[in-house]
């Protein structure tokens, strides 16, 4: 501990704090320009054409070596500073979510049905904004910063590839070789002005399934001559929660959500098939795989017990917890402290939503933060994934110097934090 207190001081020693800020200042009313511009513009994964090509001409603009496509739509910056050291990823994810924009403001979405209602349109301004700040200061950047604009990460649409995975898979890692990767998410649980960490998992596993159970039609005043797959799949419902409840150690967080039903098609008709689309989320690796296998166990169950089959299929390879490395994420914490303030780095709780950026993760050191974008008094307080989602745009040069502060220090530590022997 008394090891990396040294370093983050030696780092703090060897970073420009006072210029990163006032070219992150000097930046506020581009970076909400752009926010807006984004949001206004919203995309759904893996059709972020717009959006990419709007962060491949910035990032050309700044002489930053660009490969664009990535992935699809994504973008790679590869920043080479004018002094020798190692390789540090800042990562932004560029896709917004089907849902329709309520918010009665002058940057209202202007796709109809399609928001920017997690903050990508943030996150996305956020990184392209240290990327500024950063090619500011090449002359001296001891190392090289690789910036991630990563579609899809709300999930490709069903029978493609996308996200993180696909963007591991051409290589975003291996040339240059990357040691460690920060990434950022708006939190409205969070004040303004306060940044969330914590060291272990910060966001849960996600995995999709879809079970489609069988039955036999029939008129609806006869049911004995068909089979009703209904009130199965409302068993179903219950036996699954059960699952969750009573089957797994209730000290272990787990989550087991079954977000639609649709089935028939008329009033008085037993219909031939009820199709159930659900998620299930924890924050440990072997509950993840319980959860996979007793789920299983009882659909095919239920179904027996009816004298019917019923389909699982898990909808693509989902995604693991997000963990943050205990010594990457020790040795942050002073970094982000600099830019906050010490009463406003906070130690958070893990969550259960999702994140890809996981993935990358399991390849290298890295460190997840939750900014704060709430603001009471303005009535900013709509959760992420809704149709009054907004945020306090203050948040905008605060991440911008959090993450070049973040990505100096790491490059100014020689690169301190790597990976333990034997990880990948």
């Amino acid at each position: 501990m008394l090891h990396a207190l040294v370093l983050a001081a030696a780092a703090a020693a060897a970073a420009p704090d006072a210029r990163i800020r006032a070219a992150a200042e000097a930046l506020t009313p581009r970076l909400v320009e752009t926010r807006r511009d984004i949001h206004m513009n919203p995309e759904l994964g893996n059709r972020e054409t717009r959006t990419g090509a709007l962060v491949a001409e910035r990032l050309r603009a700044l002489g930053v070596e660009v490969r664009h496509p990535v992935a699809r739509t994504g973008v790679v910056g590869v920043l080479v500073g004018g002094r020798p050291g190692p390789v540090v990823a800042l990562r932004a994810d560029l896709d917004a979510l089907p849902i329709p924009e309520r918010n009665d403001v002058p940057y209202k979405s202007r796709n109809e049905g399609v928001k920017h209602a997690c903050g990508h349109d943030a996150h996305t301004t956020i990184v392209l904004g240290a990327a500024e700040v950063l090619a500011g200061l090449r002359k001296d950047l001891p190392g090289t910063v690789v910036f991630l604009f990563q579609p899809a990460e709300e999930g490709p649409p069903e029978g493609e590839e996308g996200g993180a995975r696909l963007m591991l898979k051409e290589g975003v890692f291996d040339a240059p070789r990357v040691s460690a990767i920060y990434g950022l998410h708006m939190d409205p649980t969070l004040d303004v002005g306060d940044v969330g960490w914590s060291i272990g998992p910060i966001f849960a596993s996600s995995d999709r399934f879809v079970i489609e159970v069988d039955g036999k039609k029939t008129h609806g005043a006869y049911p004995h001559t068909g089979l009703d797959p209904v009130p199965i799949a409302a068993e179903l419902v219950q036996a699954l929660q059960l699952v969750v409840s009573r089957q797994i150690d209730a000290q272990d967080p787990k989550v087991l959500t079954i977000g639609s039903i649709h089935g028939g098609n008329r009033f008085n008709i037993i219909a031939e098939r009820v199709t159930l689309e659900g998620t299930i989320r924890s924050l440990d690796a072997g509950v993840r795989a319980a959860l996979k296998e007793r789920i299983a166990r009882t659909v095919a169950g239920v179904a027996s017990a009816h004298g019917t089959a019923a389909r699982l299929r898990w909808v693509d390879d989902g995604s693991p917890p997000t963990v943050n490395e205990a010594g990457l994420t020790r040795a942050s914490v002073p970094g982000l402290e600099r830019v906050y303030g010490q009463g406003h780095v906070r130690e958070v709780r893990p969550q259960m939503g999702a994140e890809d950026f996981a993935l990358f993760a399991e390849r290298v050191p890295a460190l997840y933060v939750k900014m704060g974008v709430r603001n009471q008094a303005r009535g900013i307080t709509a959760m992420i994934h809704t149709e009054d989602f907004d945020i306090d745009e203050g948040v905008l040069p605060l991440g911008v110097r959090a993450l070049a502060t973040l990505a100096w220090d790491f490059l100014a530590r020689g690169g301190v934090a790597a990976a333990p022997a034997g990880r990948k």
